[in-house]
């Protein structure tokens, strides 16, 4: 069983605030909670190998990708380190692999209850729809994932969340390991439990990992991306393929689901030059 991982952190237990997750201004609550989040995806670990998971690839998703404490994870993982990758937050993603998890995953741009909620950029990207089908971070990467065919097996992170991928996503064990009250507030599990029940829930994921499916999207796929600015929306319209739909709005088509990811990602870093 080869397993990749995406981990990302706010939806790690008891994260609630930009400042506990923001690398950029190094404070004592960022640095307590990337302990954490490593822990987090430690058990992850952990449980899979516990039920025959071998070779584990870990990508760390969040903000400048480089949160991870290294020297706290097994010494025979692979980790994929640092920003700017051309798939981001599933770089590395293949047919190599057998199932996926979703670590500290959290819920999409607009939702009403989760925890500091955005999809990718939340100074960029104010909606994004597949296919008609709006999307959050957890349901664009499971889209590369399912072209590859690989499936999704197990997703972390607030209520909200959890149970937006579980409705889309039947086959996925969810771990809630909070509850949100609002998108700045949590009712939360300490975290040694929720890497209990993490490392718990993993082993049963990679138990009934021969019932999941890929998760996919059908061509021609469309991709709709609503931007915060009209100037963002302006700029990203000068890409080839791209067309202007409304003030904030534009859309790309295409058969090939990562051509379209890629194409994702290039709206959101080309949205932040406006």
């Amino acid at each position: 069983m080869n397993l990749y991982i995406s981990s990302d952190m706010e939806g790690v237990a008891g994260v609630c605030a930009w400042q506990q997750v923001d690398a950029r201004t190094p404070n004592p609550e960022y640095e307590i909670y990337r302990r954490y989040y490593t822990q987090e995806v430690a058990g992850a670990i952990e449980g899979a190998r516990a039920r025959g998971a071998t070779t584990v690839l870990v990508n760390d998703s969040h903000g400048p990708m480089r949160n991870l404490l290294l020297d706290e994870l097994p010494a025979d993982v692979r980790v994929i380190f640092g920003n700017r990758k051309p798939f981001s937050m599933v770089q590395g993603a293949d047919g190599d692999f057998d199932g996926a998890f979703f670590i500290g995953y959290h819920g999409a741009a607009g939702d009403a209850d989760a925890v500091l909620c955005h999809t990718y950029t939340p100074s960029i990207i104010y909606d994004v729809r597949v296919n008609g089908v709006r999307c959050g971070e957890a349901t664009l990467n499971a889209g590369l994932l399912g072209f590859y065919g690989v499936p999704l097996l197990m997703a972390t992170g607030d209520r909200t969340t959890v149970e937006g991928i579980t409705r889309q996503m039947p086959w996925v064990r969810g771990v809630v390991v909070k509850e949100s009250i609002g998108n700045f507030a949590a009712d939360s599990m300490m975290p040694v439990a929720a890497q209990r029940a993490i490392r718990r829930e993993a082993q049963a994921a990679i138990a009934g990992a021969s019932t999941a499916q890929p998760f996919c999207f059908d061509p021609p796929i469309t991709l709709d991306v609503q931007f915060v600015t009209a100037a963002q929306a302006h700029l990203v319209a000068t890409i080839p393929s791209f067309e202007r739909t409304g003030p904030r709005s534009v859309r790309f088509t295409h058969d090939s689901y990562p051509v379209v990811f890629k194409a994702f990602v290039a709206t959101w870093r080309l949205g932040a030059q406006a």
